[in-house]
């Protein structure tokens, strides 16, 4: 019998994927102000409608950018949104500017799209997925003011 396509996760994970798959409210998803702050180069925070606070970092929300291919690369080397993959050990590594967009465009009532100083432009990030991923140590904790 082949296991082929079955893969198995901990029961923490388990728990992490069941609160993404769970409706949100409205409000949850509504930001009421988003706040890019371009020309600082720290990140992006969000208001929400229900009064919640979020923010990302540029480097957090570069490796969390939700195109297909940069989803399917992170599944298959199991990394999570925001997280950097693992660099190998060398002498002298190479520098690499950091994370930065060169453009900021809203993409409909739904989602901001950025154009990374890579070069990257494919990602659109829904207000949902930000929420669904937000870093702050209330949502992080898992004791959410989404429930």
């Amino acid at each position: 019998m082949s296991h082929e396509g079955i893969r198995f996760i901990s029961e923490e994970q388990a728990r992490k994927e069941q609160a993404l798959q769970r409706e949100l409210p409205r409000e949850a998803t509504d930001p009421a102000k988003v706040r890019v702050h371009k020309t600082e180069g720290t990140g992006m925070e969000i208001e929400w409608k229900d009064g919640h606070r979020s923010a990302w970092s540029f480097a957090w929300l570069r490796l969390a950018c939700p195109c297909a291919t940069c989803h399917e690369e992170r599944e298959q080397s199991g990394r999570q949104p925001g997280e950097p993959k693992p660099q190998p050990p060398t002498l002298l590594p190479m520098y690499q500017a950091p994370p930065r967009p060169d453009a900021v465009k809203p993409v409909g009532r739904y989602a901001i799209s950025f154009d990374w100083n890579d070069g990257h432009t494919s990602g659109i990030y829904s207000w949902d997925f930000l929420r669904r991923h937000c870093t702050c140590e209330e949502c992080r904790s898992g004791i959410s003011s989404q429930e």
